[in-house]
């Protein structure tokens, strides 16, 4: 038995293995929560993104029948067939713009890890007051 040492308390060596494995647990998971977090996050996302693509893809045919509206108009002044394409193309444009307002909530909601941030700089506080002894 050394001197000063009871054969209950752990020693150097092991107090120092067994911060170092809480370490490394602790910082896998922080790891682990920044993942789940920022899949969400990817999600709404990709989400938002698709929509604005749909509302892109609509006003690419609202231009087309609003040409065809317009030539139309302009050769037969009559505006039979070109009102029907110009009802059409209007209704195209409501619909484009719905999209890309759903889709810019939806990106608005797409935030960085906010809790794996905020246990990390819990983390880092709580290992600084165990570095100065408090």
């Amino acid at each position: 038995m050394s001197m000063g040492q009871n054969e209950d308390e752990p020693t150097v060596g092991q107090l120092v293995a067994n911060a170092s494995r809480d370490l490394s647990a602790l910082v896998r998971s922080e790891l682990e929560l920044a993942k789940t977090e920022l899949k969400k996050t990817a999600v709404a996302a990709g989400t938002g993104a698709g929509l604005f693509g749909g509302a892109a893809f609509l006003a690419l045919l609202a231009i087309i029948l609003l040409s065809i509206a317009a030539a139309y108009g302009v050769n037969a002044l009559g505006l039979h067939p070109a009102l029907a394409f110009l009802i059409v193309a209007v209704l195209y444009l409501l619909i484009a713009a719905a999209l890309v307002l759903v889709g810019k909530r939806m990106l608005g909601k797409a935030k960085g890890p906010q809790r794996a941030i905020k246990t990390s700089k819990e983390s880092v506080e709580a290992l600084k007051s165990i570095g100065k002894g408090d």
